[in-house]
């Protein structure tokens, strides 16, 4: 029997990291109460303190500033490909008028 991996949204995973943070248990301690893997939870720190800093971070943001900075770039690059394809649209149409 294979066991589903389990998901947590951003709020979760930021609670636990701030109870790290800010009410300095332990990373074990939580994982043994909470039932999640240390791995996981030092990813959601690293990921924290990486968008803290002001990069990015790996995975999925946990901030709302980043959340909302992705979403930006998200958009941003669709714009971009739709500016594109005006261009060579305009750019093909312009000929044909010729």
């Amino acid at each position: 029997m294979s066991s589903k991996r389990r998901e947590f949204d951003a709020s979760f995973k930021l609670q636990v990291v701030q109870m790290v943070r800010e009410q300095g248990l332990s990373v074990p301690q939580i994982c043994r109460d909470m039932g999640l893997g240390e791995t996981a939870v030092r990813r959601w720190i690293q990921q924290y303190e990486a968008e803290l800093s002001g990069q990015p971070g790996i995975g999925k943001p946990l901030t709302s500033e980043q959340q909302r900075i992705r979403q930006l770039e998200v958009e941003n690059r669709q714009l971009k490909q739709d500016n594109e394809l005006l261009k060579k649209a305009s750019a093909f149409f312009a000929r044909e008028m010729k």
